[in-house]
């Protein structure tokens, strides 16, 4: 496909940041091998899964292409004899679980190409680096100055983004970074304002915003060229790491963890976040700050990739910051990512979870108050502080910035418009992602607590009383029954329920107790407690078969409507019942 081609209809535009989980649901034996069924999710959403097929061999061959990261990852062992045993097999499946879960929560190992086409190979079978030397040849036939001297192999994180080492023909020492970028779900620009966008981003000047050299773009995707830097970005610093080694590399475990000093923690704390503000002002949403989106250029700080929010591209940390509903705009994204930033900067690591509970011994408490306001349990439940009020904290208010650089960057009022509805829709999609995760986790705590022992012997409790109601139910529907056969049987009804020959109160105390209830209500009499029900129809109280022998009511509605209901001793009762037969 030409540079300047049109990208397919219909292309689905996949979130490489939504979490991939994947459960074992079965194992099967073939005649030489066994294979696993692993049942694949993308989110939260049941629907969005499918299924795979894997050998163990598979497994292994993962493992040895992730060694790179430089980890010890918990692989079940291999065994020549005895690996089609049914003992062996179930315990083999139990640590090849294990395995997938660890590359499945580890932030950076499930984000790398490597583990997306294990588990998902239907989205994630394309080449894409040859699909970026594709369209940057094509680019070179317009413009023949630029020459590619080598690829630089998986320096980013991004599965769509891929990056080329470069130089001018007539500078033939010079050198230059070339990224080409894929469009990504969030790309909401129309594709003249997304090309026009793109092409402003040299005429950006800002002494903490690194220099774009060239920029292009198509409807399907970006090309920029920045100056190749020496030393890299800040996370190589952090890390000690060489800027073209492979991400997995330099980021996944590194030799030794060490912060920065507290002077660098204040002076590049403090230009990121007068960059960030100048963003802000200008309606510019950012929303991709990162260590690796920091170039350092001797003593200052710069940022990288502006294009990345007109791309459409999800943030590093989306699925941090996914999970609390209060940081909902690029604003408050850009905060809480640099609450991740300088906790990196200030011991050497990225937090083990987000929201921190408890932050280790830093150089200075004010570095733990900022860290605390945008990556503590109550910031990131109540919302993140403005970039305004960061910069009047204490940890960076008296850092003095020394630079002569006028800062510049004209966006015409219709692309201003344009950037405002795109961000809007960005800020969109992600609340609703926040809402779906809020409701799939209070759902799932619902279910753990049903499911806890304490509630099943609520339930075994509660079931036990509904059996002894059912059963008292149908016994009075029996006896109901059995009162209407012998009313029809002998042919004669009971002068007490007819309501043209009413009972006077004094005639009904004399028989026995009384008590006035309204036509279909349940009552309790005084002598006993009884569950029993004035039926219209039947005039007759239902009476639970186990109470046959004890006094027996008997109902009446006089005149006035009202319904009486007496409660006749067993001698009267016997004798009135020889009387209606």
């Amino acid at each position: 496909m030409a540079f300047m081609e049109k990208p397919p209809a219909g292309k689905v535009l996949l979130d490489d940041t939504v979490p991939l989980t994947a459960a074992i649901e079965a194992s099967q034996s073939l005649q030489s091998h066994t294979e696993y069924i692993i049942r694949v999710q993308r989110g939260i959403s049941v629907e969005n899964s499918w299924q795979i097929v894997r050998r163990y061999s598979d497994f292994d061959l993962l493992n040895n292409s992730l060694q790179i990261a430089g980890l010890s990852l918990p692989l079940p062992p291999k065994k020549l004899i005895g690996n089609m045993d049914r003992e062996f097999i179930a315990e083999r499946q139990k640590g090849l679980q294990n395995y997938l879960n660890v590359i499945t929560t580890n932030h950076i190992l499930s984000n790398c190409e490597l583990v997306k086409k294990f588990l998902d190979p239907n989205n994630y079978s394309a080449n894409y680096t040859e699909i970026a030397l594709q369209q940057v040849s094509m680019f070179f036939r317009s413009e023949p100055k630029w020459e590619v001297v080598e690829p630089l192999k998986d320096i980013g994180w991004r599965i769509r983004k891929k990056y080329f080492l470069m130089k001018i023909k007539n500078q033939p020492k010079e050198r230059l970074v070339l990224s080409w970028a894929d469009l990504g779900p969030d790309k909401y620009l129309s594709d003249k304002d997304f090309q026009c966008l793109i092409k402003l981003l040299p005429s950006c000047l800002h002494p903490y915003i690194y220099r774009v050299t060239f920029a292009t773009a198509n409807e399907s995707s970006a090309l920029l060229i920045r100056m190749f830097n020496d030393k890299g970005t800040l996370k190589d610093l952090i890390y000690k790491a060489k800027p073209k080694d492979p991400f997995l590399k330099k980021y996944c475990n590194p030799k030794k963890i060490q912060g920065l000093e507290l002077q660098q923690i204040k002076t590049y704390g403090r230009q990121i976040l007068e960059v960030l503000k100048f963003l802000h002002d200008k309606g510019f949403p950012y929303g991709h700050l990162h260590a690796s989106n920091v170039m350092l250029d001797g003593d200052t700080c710069r940022l990288l990739d502006l294009e990345n929010s007109l791309l459409g591209l999800p943030s590093f940390y989306r699925s941090y910051f996914s999970q609390f509903r209060k940081i909902n705009t690029l604003e408050s994204v850009d905060v809480h990512c640099f609450g991740h930033l300088l906790y990196e900067m200030t011991y050497g690591r990225p937090p083990d979870s987000v929201p921190v509970d408890s932050f280790p011994p830093a150089p200075s408490m004010a570095v733990v108050a900022v860290l605390e306001s945008t990556l503590s349990c109550e910031a990131c439940k109540n919302g993140m502080p403005t970039v305004s009020r960061l910069l009047q904290m204490p940890l960076f208010s008296d850092v003095l910035l020394t630079t002569s650089e006028k800062p510049q960057f004209k966006i015409p009022t219709k692309l201003k418009e344009a950037l405002r509805i795109a961000k809007e829709c960005i800020e969109k999609r992600l609340i609703e992602e926040q809402k779906q995760i809020y409701q799939h986790r209070r759902l799932t705590r619902a279910q753990s607590h049903h499911g806890s022992e304490e509630e099943r012997k609520k339930r075994k409790i509660l079931a036990r009383k509904k059996s002894k109601r059912s059963a008292v139910e149908n016994s009075e529907e029996h006896s109901a029954k059995y009162s209407n056969s012998n009313n029809s049987g002998s042919g004669a009804s009971s002068p007490l329920t007819s309501p043209s020959s009413p009972t006077p109160p004094s005639t009904a105390a004399a028989l026995g107790l009384s008590k006035r209830c309204k036509e279909g209500k349940w009552f309790s009499m005084k002598y006993k407690t009884l569950n029993c029900y004035v039926s219209h129809s039947v005039k007759r109280m239902l009476l639970p078969k186990y109470l046959i022998g004890d006094p027996e009511p008997l109902i009446h509605r006089n005149s006035s409507g009202d319904w009486y209901v007496y409660l006749l001793p067993p001698q009267l009762s016997s004798r009135l019942e020889g009387k209606n037969a």
